[in-house]
């Protein structure tokens, strides 16, 4: 080939993301000002996703959720490796983390003794919050708190004033210990006596239980949960009273021993959340009992001291705890939505409970009982409630209600199984309570993954969910006239 034609071949055909990557490597090192732009970038990213304590907290959980899923994939954590780890790993680490229950899988004969360690050592970092355990280390190590960890932590843990702070974890890491040390020893020794032969098993079993129990999860040991169990009360009592005590959240019992139970000085959210409790409890209790007391395919065959441990089980576990003392499949549709309610309402704030919470239920109770008198204040017990409380009360219910009709409608798409099938399943896993009525092991990829979203946004709260994902709120200076839509 002569010179011309060597001048006149064509050019070789780089792709264009080649170019154009080539031109923006050239402007980047022959501009010095652009790497200064990207740090101020990085920063401002990191001060919107990081820094802010409310975005951190669904950060954290991710973390422990992604962790727990690498962690239960290994070889060790199954009884046998095969094809499918992934799904039963995530969904068994997202169902651990948010304390629900919820399992895909047997938990005692698909999990090896050490995937059964890693799932407890999710629910206890879950039930004890990421941040909350977070700074409780730095404050092992260090000695003290910085400002930033103790504005991550008043947001974990609803600490009133930011001074607080430090005795509130200090608080929250005893009563833990405490409650959960107490419970296990119980267990233990019951276990111990149910089967002599296994001592090590035995106080396994106590352990695993009174964590879950404490912490709200609902994880089991046994094939069948507490079906077993629901008519023994040397297993049965000690877990409602762990549950109980997990779900009135850690500002209610520390103010209850702080002013060593004294009525007439309890906060409201106090009252709010302890009345609650006895009232749902009560209320639970006596629906419950009238529509399963008799009915063969649940506590129908039991002895009368059996009946009256199922059915104090049956008001106790729909508050977010997950343990199975009937099978709810077999259960009336009278019992499924009168559970479906409890679950939904949940427990008590800043605590291991889930739902939209009874004091968010008795706020919005109270606003309506107002209206209805005609009053222009929300009263409760001599106190009136601020109307940002309401506005937040609200937001809360009807974000949780939203949440619940649309994972209930993506699994009527997804599956075959009836709308109070799937209702159940969805208030099951946004409470995170993790009762069913045995589909979920059934349940396809698709649906599967709108449940683990279902448990995230339950357990990490609607709220938080949501100011997570916002990039930025702003806050009006001015106010525009008023108008009065009709209503109703």
């Amino acid at each position: 080939m002569d010179s011309a034609g060597a001048r006149e071949a064509p050019a070789p055909d780089i792709p264009r993301r080649v170019k154009v990557a080539s031109l923006v490597s050239l402007n980047l090192s022959r501009s010095p000002r652009t790497g200064q732009q990207l740090k101020v970038l990085a920063g401002r990213a990191q001060k919107t996703l990081v820094n802010n304590p409310v975005r951190l907290v669904p950060l954290g959980f991710l973390a422990a959720i992604a962790l727990g899923t690498l962690l239960l994939m290994l070889p060790v954590s199954r009884v046998q490796d095969g094809d499918g780890g992934f799904m039963p790993a995530v969904f068994t680490a997202v169902s651990a983390v948010c304390v629900t229950g919820l399992v895909t899988v047997d938990t005692p004969n698909y999990w090896t003794p050490v995937g059964q360690g890693i799932i407890l050592l999710l629910i206890q970092v879950g039930g004890f919050g990421i941040m909350t355990l977070s700074s409780l280390l730095a404050l092992l190590v260090r000695k003290h708190l910085g400002l930033r960890t103790q504005l991550i932590a008043a947001s974990e843990t609803q600490a009133m004033n930011l001074g607080d702070v430090r005795r509130v974890l200090v608080f929250v890491a005893k009563t833990t210990f405490a409650v959960e040390s107490v419970v296990a020893i119980a267990l233990s020794a019951r276990f111990w006596v149910i089967n002599p032969h296994d001592p090590l098993a035995a106080i396994w079993g106590g352990i695993f239980h009174s964590i879950s129990a404490f912490n709200n999860a609902g994880f089991a040991l046994y094939s069948d949960s507490l079906i077993s169990h629901a008519s023994d009360p040397w297993i049965m009592v000690p877990l409602c009273l762990a549950v109980v005590l997990g779900g009135l959240g850690f500002p209610v019992i520390h103010e209850l021993l702080r002013r060593n139970g004294t009525k007439k000085r309890w906060s409201v959210h106090t009252l709010l959340t302890v009345w609650g409790t006895v009232g749902l409890l009560a209320a639970g209790a006596l629906l419950l009992g009238m529509f399963e007391f008799n009915r063969s395919e649940t506590l129908g065959s039991l002895s009368p001291s059996g009946k009256v441990l199922g059915v104090l089980g049956l008001s106790v576990f729909p508050r977010t705890a997950g343990f199975n003392n009937i099978d709810y499949g077999q259960a009336s549709p009278e019992t499924l939505l009168v559970t479906e309610v409890l679950m939904f309402i949940g427990g008590g704030s800043a605590g291991t409970a889930g739902g939209i919470k009874i004091s968010t239920f008795l706020v919005l109770a109270f606003a309506v009982w107002s209206e209805a008198r005609g009053h222009d204040q929300i009263t409760v017990w001599r106190r009136a409630i601020g109307s940002a409380i309401q506005r937040q009360a609200l937001s809360v219910a009807l974000l949780g209600l939203g949440a619940v009709v649309a994972g209930t409608l993506a699994l009527l798409v997804l599956t075959d199984h009836s709308t109070e099938e799937v209702l159940f399943e969805s208030v099951s896993a946004f409470a995170t309570v993790g009762v069913s009525m045995g589909i979920t092991a059934d349940l396809p990829t698709a649906a599967q993954w709108v449940i683990i979203s279902l448990m995230f946004i339950g357990r990490v709260g609607i709220v938080s969910a949501a100011a997570a994902l916002a990039l930025r709120g702003r806050r009006l200076l001015f106010k525009l006239p008023e108008e009065q839509p009709v209503i109703g």
